[in-house]
């Protein structure tokens, strides 16, 4: 009996032992994370980190956080813009801020392309948020770590989860105005399309799925959506849109028309409902089993919504294709150094 009881006793310990080590080899692996995608299927080796300003510039995130709750305060909607500027700055090559560089003799920067021409905003907040980290800590936080951290707080501040940003990337000196116009998805895309354009960037169906949840928040141009004004549906609220566009395809509509301005799951409610306002929202209701099946689930759970929107915003941050040595820190967003 007392042999039996110490064996027990050493297998426990072992188990236990065992145990410690693998949450000890997740939480590195939580804290340190390559970047892995760069468009073209290659590595880019970039390191990414947790509090990586912590030494070097430890008021990093208050600061933005001030910024975007300024911001936020003044117009709601700034919360929705922010994060599209994230969204968007990462689907061309990479999260390096290119998207916050205007045109120069070099080269004509993404701001013009077709997807945020008279769309994309909150310009004029990263560009007030890097002032002041330029002030406390000269040339140490990138413009693209500012767009990923303002994402988190926009949607925090919005109702929505929060998650640790990884930091450390390095700000692009060139754009791409080709691959802003081909690379992100249009406000008319079907269900294979948006998968497509979501894997050639090493996303998977489901985070094209969970990430079109920020959706919840934001509004649209009548010009974006025209095709739903004939489409088939919840009859009261297609009527509803036609009466809103009726004047203009400028004007501008709530893409969540319950909550609009709470990050929270209505969106996926919506869809099933038919109440998807942009044609590529609503096609999510209407795609292959695995793609419905994640729009009634996180219709029916917001808990896990809100988990996997965390775990996917993560993956997108870590999209690159800037190198250690080719990037830099901007001193302004706009301009190369």
């Amino acid at each position: 009996m007392q042999m039996a009881a110490v064996t027990v006793i050493i297998v426990l310990i072992l188990t236990l032992e065992a145990s410690t080590t693998t949450l000890a080899a997740r939480n590195a692996l939580a804290e340190n994370k390559t970047c892995y995608g760069d468009g073209t299927g290659g590595s880019t080796g970039i390191s990414l980190s947790f509090d990586i300003y912590l030494m070097t510039c430890p008021q990093a995130e208050d600061i933005v956080r001030s910024g975007v709750e300024q911001a936020v305060a003044s117009d709601p909607r700034m919360a929705a813009s922010l994060l599209r500027l994230h969204f968007h700055d990462c689907f061309v090559n990479g999260c390096d801020g290119s998207l916050l560089l205007d045109d120069n003799a070099n080269f004509v920067g993404e701001k013009t392309a077709g997807p945020n021409l008279n769309s994309l905003r909150g310009f004029e907040v990263i560009d007030s948020i890097k002032s002041e980290l330029e002030e406390a800590c000269p040339q140490t936080v990138s413009c693209a770590d500012i767009l990923a951290i303002a994402a988190r707080d926009s949607v925090v501040l919005s109702g929505g989860p929060t998650w640790q940003v990884e930091t450390g990337r390095t700000d692009s000196r060139g754009a791409s105005l080709t691959k802003a116009n081909n690379n992100l998805p249009a406000p008319t895309s079907n269900v294979p399309t948006l998968i497509q354009k979501f894997q050639n960037l090493g996303l998977s169906a489901q985070d094209m799925v969970v990430l079109s949840g920020a959706h919840t928040i934001g509004k649209a141009r009548c010009s974006s959506f025209s095709s739903r004004l004939n489409s088939m549906g919840d009859l009261e609220f297609i009527q509803s849109l036609q009466q809103l566009c009726s004047g203009s395809n400028g004007t501008l509509a709530h893409l969540d028309l319950s909550t609009p301005a709470t990050f929270d799951n209505q969106y996926y409610i919506n869809l099933l409902s038919g109440d998807g306002l942009l044609p590529s929202d609503q096609v999510l209701a209407g795609g292959p089993s695995g793609v419905l099946d994640l729009v009634q689930a996180y219709a029916t759970d917001q808990s896990l919504f809100f988990e996997d929107f965390a775990t996917s915003v993560i993956r997108m941050g870590r999209l690159t294709s800037t190198t250690g040595t080719a990037g830099e820190v901007r001193k302004n967003c706009r301009v190369v150094n």
